[in-house]
């Protein structure tokens, strides 16, 4: 029997809704901002790439971090933190004294301020359903996939593309509002229970243990390698989005925005109907379906002679990406040891995220030297390609597998710990006798 969403899960998810709304105003809003400074598609690739080198850069010491810290805390402070930052760039555009290397450093301090709130959150959840069990982490990431993409993906473009309207700066303030407003909200879930005290070693060496968990587990890998391969060619096709549906499907302002949400509407989808299509397929056949699905929408958009057919595809593609942001994260959730959680999380993520500045800065070139539809259309067989590869080691069997190990690990410790507890109790009454 699936265990009922506790009250606090709604908690962090309304924080979850009006921060996603914040990163979707500031997902139309930036490309609009970077095209009044430059027009070069190798710098509007390299910006693209600036928000996720700090990925590269220490994301497996965030994931250390974050196994040592409180986790709630954790997210709050990098709330705190990229509020602080999107003021300052407000005042910066409001005065007139803003360039591209400004958004170059606002997207890889935002960046920063993300690798600890994504390490802390993915470890947190669990936290606060206190509960692994796959189905209700299942279904709680799809509820917080489904409220990023309707607030991020659906209502947030089209808000950013009319504020952009009002004024440059007002869409960075409004995203920075949405930062303070999810800082507050999880700052009032219940503190969680302090870990207990033990010798603690070098940060590389505990970021270490998290990549060796991962490597040696086929799964996790297979989890890990397929956004990886896929973030290389989604933010190829993101580098140059704005370029190709302004330049190639002429598409003014308003309507870019509105272009924008045929993802969301699409991941809004999918992340409503993924636990059902777990339950009926199985989660790792329900994987390879989507990636198949990506693949095919992407080339369809590279091909697409019209806005219309171009929005079929992201529908598509968005459908696709909502089912898997809702399954790939509750298995990881399901089968780590909470001590590893964020360690094994941010190792994961780095290695899915790693490939997208290459890819982004990949994108501009190939549409520099072979025009703007090329990152959709070879960014489709590099998607069918990982399909083929990524399928065997994410398949039903392995996921089975993988749960019932989990499930022996925990019951074991359970068993470990309810004897010692007995022992103390013991000794305790001894010792009153």
């Amino acid at each position: 029997m699936t265990s009922r969403m506790p009250q606090r899960f709604y908690r962090i998810w309304s924080a979850s809704a009006v921060s996603a709304l914040g990163d979707g105003i500031y997902f139309a809003a930036l490309p609009l901002l970077a095209l009044t400074l430059t027009h070069n598609p190798i710098l509007l690739g390299a910006m693209e790439a600036c928000a996720l080198l700090p990925w590269l850069c220490f994301g497996m010491i965030g994931g250390a971090l974050v196994d040592r810290w409180d986790r709630r805390r954790t997210m709050v402070l990098a709330d705190l933190f990229r509020f602080a930052l999107l003021v300052v760039v407000t005042l910066l555009v409001m005065s007139g004294s803003a360039d591209i290397y400004l958004l170059f450093a606002a997207a890889f301090l935002l960046g920063t301020g993300q690798v600890l709130f994504d390490s802390a959150s993915i470890a947190y959840l669990p936290e606060v359903l206190q509960d692994r069990d796959l189905a209700l982490l299942q279904r709680a990431n799809s509820r917080m996939q489904g409220a990023q993409q309707a607030f991020g993906g659906f209502v947030g473009p089209p808000t950013g593309s009319l504020l952009f309207g009002l004024g440059r700066a007002v869409p960075i303030l409004g995203d920075a509002l949405t930062f303070l407003f999810s800082a507050v909200t999880t700052w009032t879930l219940p503190k969680t229970p302090a870990k207990p005290a033990k010798p603690r070693g070098s940060l590389l060496r505990e970021a270490r243990e998290g990549a060796a968990y991962l490597f040696k587990n086929r799964l996790l890998v297979g989890l890990s390698l397929r956004p990886a391969v896929g973030n290389f060619a989604f933010l190829g096709c993101n580098a140059v989005l704005v370029l190709f549906v302004k330049d190639t499907l002429h598409l003014g302002t308003t309507a870019y925005g509105i272009y924008l949400t045929a993802n969301a509407v699409g991941a809004l989808l999918g992340s409503a109907v993924a636990a059902r299509t777990a339950a009926r397929l199985g989660t790792g056949t329900s994987l390879t379906a989507t990636a198949v699905l990506e693949a095919l929408a992407l080339l369809g958009i590279g091909l697409a002679p019209n806005a219309w057919i171009a929005g079929v595809g992201e529908l598509a593609l968005g459908l696709g990406m909502g089912v898997t942001m809702s399954l790939a994260p509750a298995i990881r959730q399901a089968v780590v040891p909470d001590e590893l959680m964020g360690r094994v999380g941010a190792t994961g993520r780095l290695i899915a995220l790693c490939a997208g500045p290459l890819g982004a800065l990949f994108g501009g070139w190939l549409a520099n030297v072979a025009g703007v539809r090329a990152p959709f259309i070879v960014g489709a067989g590099i998607l069918a390609t990982m399909t083929v590869i990524v399928g065997t080691m994410t398949n039903n069997r392995t996921i089975e597998a993988a749960l019932a190990e989990a499930k022996a690990r925990r019951e074991g410790s359970a068993d470990e710990n309810g004897a010692e507890t007995g022992t103390e109790d013991s000794a305790g009454a001894l010792a009153v006798a």
